[in-house]
């Protein structure tokens, strides 16, 4: 595996730089039970660990980014949470952009702590950007924001998510506008401000279903994909939950060409032999469905 390049203190340019030499494929790092029995290992930390390693190892040179799905390291307590430690630590030693989705969300100094475990400069778990919840109030995270502009961080806040349970809250309107349209402008406004000069990216994204009507979230100026700086958008639901990589024009219009696109079961459930394989298929469908007008 090849280091780390070095680039401008900024997570956008990161991004920016991973699209550019990989494409826009994410694979994401999904250790359920269920898959880890597809691939012969035991539900235990060990099978935890080999699963974790050969999925990053597939990975690294493949695609420029990958997300591990914290939740399912941390059901295996204390040993678990060392692997992920581990992983995070290997993975920093590849030019992979690292996205922990961790999905976590608090005030004052408890957000200063989840920060500084997962974004910080003495970070256990080290990653590039954190997924993480609004729903304590967007200004909540700005003081996250503020330290991930100093050390080159990013985040990806949830704005309109895959859950049927969460449209409820995310259609919901106030202020004329609804929430999820609300977070989708707010970032929009700060990436405007924040971003490195020339950027493509700003540093701060949404996460967007790619399974969902944007137009029902009232996220039509998603797929218009007009930006002075570009809010990029991390979309879970590709593969395994239904959504099309080829399909990735009608659904995100313009906007596409900011979009992570993660896959996890859909190349996962190929097994430890057949995981790269299944990463050039999902990457070359992607290509073609970026190329469609």
């Amino acid at each position: 595996m090849t280091g780390r390049w070095h680039l401008p203190n900024s997570f956008g340019v990161s991004l920016k730089a991973a699209f550019d030499r990989y494409g826009q494929l994410c694979v994401g790092i999904d250790p359920h039970e269920s898959l880890l029995e597809q691939w012969g290992l035991d539900d235990n930390v060990q099978g935890l660990e080999k699963f974790a390693y050969l999925a990053l190892d597939a990975a690294a040179n493949s695609v420029g980014i990958i997300k591990p799905q914290v939740s399912f390291f941390e059901r295996h307590g204390s040993a678990g949470f060392a692997v992920l430690e581990k992983l995070a630590q290997r993975a920093s030693e590849t030019d992979l952009v690292v996205i922990m989705d961790a999905k976590r969300g608090d005030i004052g100094t408890t957000m200063t702590a989840y920060f500084d475990a997962w974004l910080g400069a003495n970070a256990p778990f080290i990653c590039d950007a954190l997924t993480v919840s609004p729903y304590l109030g967007f200004d909540s995270l700005k003081e996250s924001m503020s330290s991930c502009l100093e050390r080159g961080k990013g985040i990806f806040v949830l704005a309109a998510t895959s859950n049927p349970e969460g449209a409820k809250l995310q259609r919901a309107t106030a202020g004329g506008q609804t929430i999820a349209a609300s977070i989708w402008d707010s970032l929009g406004a700060i990436n405007a401000v924040t971003s490195a000069p020339n950027s493509s990216f700003g540093s701060f994204g949404a996460v967007v279903g790619a399974t969902l009507n944007l137009a029902s979230f009232g996220l039509q100026s998603v797929q218009e994909g007009v930006s002075k700086s570009a809010t990029p958008i991390l979309a879970p639901g590709f593969g395994a939950q239904g959504a099309e990589l080829s399909a990735t024009r009608q659904l995100f219009g313009a906007g596409a060409d900011r979009v992570i696109h993660s896959v996890s079961r859909s190349v996962l459930q190929a097994g430890a032999n057949g995981i790269s394989k299944a990463i050039q298929i999902s990457k070359s469908e992607l290509q073609a469905g970026l190329l469609q007008a």
